[in-house]
C-alpha cells in the first residue's frame, strides 16, 4: 500500500463467522457418570416396598399358622412374642423374603429394561478370590479387636441363634451364601449405582453403607456400636465394589467377613456343641 493513498474499506462481513466453521470446533469433552444403571431410584423403592411386604405377610401368615396348630389359647400378640424367639422360624422366614424380591431384580432388569441381569448391575466375577475373602476376614478380625473398646452389648437377638447346634449351622449356612448375596445384590449392585451416579463415587459409598448398618439394628438389640463396625463393612465392601466395578468383588468380601465370624463360633462352642452359659 503506497502511503498517502487511502486504505479500501473493509467488507462488513469481515469479521463474521463461517457457520461450517464453527460446527467444526470442537465440542468441550462430557465426561461419562461413574455408573450408569438402567434402573432409576424409584425402581429401588419398589424393591424396598416389596421387601417390607413380603416380610409383613409372612410374618402375619407365621403367627396365624403357629396361633391354629399350637398356640390357640394365646392371643394374637402373645404368639407374635413367641415366634419372635424361635431362630428357625425366622430363618425361615428370611429366605421365603429373599425369594419374591430376587425373581422381582431379574423381572424389573430383564422384563422391563430388556437388559442381561448379571452384566447390568456389574457382577464380573473377580480372579483374586481369595484375596478378597481374606481381606473379609482380616476387616472382621480388626473391628473385633476395636469392638473392645467401644461398649458392646452382653445379650444381642442374634446371639440366641447359636442356642441350638441345628440353628446355628443354618444361620452359618445362610451367613456365607443367600445372606451375603441378597445384601450385595441390593445394596452394591442396585442402590450403589444410583447413588454414585446422582452424588459421585463417596457419596455412593456411603449412602449405600448406611441403609445396610441400620438394616441389622433389630439383630443386635439396636446396639450403636455394633452397627458402626457394620457401617465399616458395607464401607469396605462399597470401595471394593467402587474399585473393581464388580459386585462379585464385594460379595467375596461379604463371605469372608461372615466366614470368618462363623468359623470362630463353631471352634468357640466346639461345633456349636458346647454353646456357653
Amino acid at each position: 500500500m503506497v502511503s498517502g493513498e487511502p486504505e479500501p474499506p473493509l467488507p462488513t462481513d469481515a469479521f463474521a463467522v463461517d457457520p461450517a466453521a464453527a460446527d467444526a470446533r470442537p465440542s468441550p469433552i462430557m465426561l461419562p457418570p461413574v455408573e450408569n444403571p438402567v434402573w432409576s431410584g424409584w425402581d429401588l423403592v419398589l424393591i424396598t416396598v416389596l421387601a417390607v411386604v413380603s416380610v409383613f405377610v409372612l410374618q402375619v401368615g407365621a403367627v396365624i399358622a403357629e396361633q391354629r396348630l399350637r398356640y390357640p389359647r394365646e392371643t394374637f400378640f402373645d404368639v407374635v412374642q413367641k415366634v419372635s424367639q424361635e431362630p428357625l422360624l425366622l430363618l425361615v422366614l428370611t429366605f421365603l423374603m429373599y425369594l419374591p424380591v430376587a425373581v422381582f431384580m431379574v423381572l424389573l432388569v430383564e422384563g422391563k429394561y430388556h437388559a442381561r441381569f448379571w452384566p447390568a448391575i456389574g457382577w464380573n466375577w473377580p480372579r483374586s478370590q481369595w484375596k478378597l475373602l481374606g481381606l473379609g476376614a482380616v476387616m472382621l478380625i480388626v473391628l473385633n479387636l476395636l469392638g473392645n473398646l467401644l461398649p458392646m452389648p452382653k445379650d444381642t437377638p442374634l446371639e440366641h441363634f447359636f442356642d441350638r447346634p441345628r440353628d446355628a449351622y443354618l444361620l452359618a449356612v445362610l451367613a456365607v451364601s443367600v445372606g451375603p448375596l441378597m445384601e450385595e445384590l441390593f445394596f452394591r449392585g442396585f442402590l450403589y449405582p444410583v447413588l454414585a451416579r446422582r452424588w459421585g463415587v463417596g457419596w455412593g459409598i456411603v449412602l449405600s453403607a448406611l441403609p445396610f448398618a441400620l438394616m441389622h439394628l433389630p439383630q443386635y438389640g439396636y446396639a450403636w456400636a455394633v452397627v458402626l463396625m457394620i457401617f465399616v463393612v458395607g464401607v469396605v465392601c462399597g470401595v471394593v465394589r467402587a474399585a473393581t466395578r464388580s459386585v462379585g468383588a464385594s460379595f467375596l468380601v461379604h463371605v469372608g467377613y461372615n466366614g470368618t465370624q462363623m468359623l470362630i463360633a463353631i471352634a468357640y462352642t466346639r461345633g456349636f456343641t458346647h454353646m456357653p452359659k
